[in-house]
C-alpha cells in the first residue's frame, strides 16, 4: 500500500517540468498556474493557452510537445499504479 501511495504522490508531481513556464520558470506546473495577466485567475494549460493568446506561435508549439510529455509522464504513473492496485486486489 506504501508503494500505491507513493504513486499517487508522484501522479501530482508529474504535472511540473522543471524549465517552468514561458517568461515565468518558477512556476513548474504545465496544466494550471496564475495566468499571467490574469492577477490570480487560474490558467489551464498556460504555456500553450497564453502563448496562443499573444500569437506566439513557435512558443505554443514548444508548449503542446512539452505538455504532451507531462501527460504522457502522468498516464504512466496512473496505468502503473492501476497495476498496482489490481495485483493487490487479485492477491486477496
Amino acid at each position: 500500500m506504501q508503494q500505491l501511495n507513493q504513486k499517487l504522490l508522484e501522479a501530482e508531481r508529474a504535472f511540473l517540468d522543471e524549465q517552468g513556464l514561458p517568461e515565468r520558470p518558477w512556476f513548474k506546473n504545465q496544466i494550471y498556474a496564475p495566468g499571467a495577466y490574469t492577477g490570480y485567475g487560474v490558467k489551464t494549460i498556460p504555456a500553450v493557452r497564453e502563448s496562443i493568446e499573444q500569437k506566439k506561435w513557435s512558443q505554443a508549439e514548444q508548449g503542446t510537445q512539452t505538455v504532451g510529455k507531462v501527460l504522457q509522464h502522468e498516464a504512466d504513473i496512473i496505468e502503473d499504479a492501476a497495476k498496482q492496485l489490481e495485483s493487490m486486489d487479485q492477491a486477496k
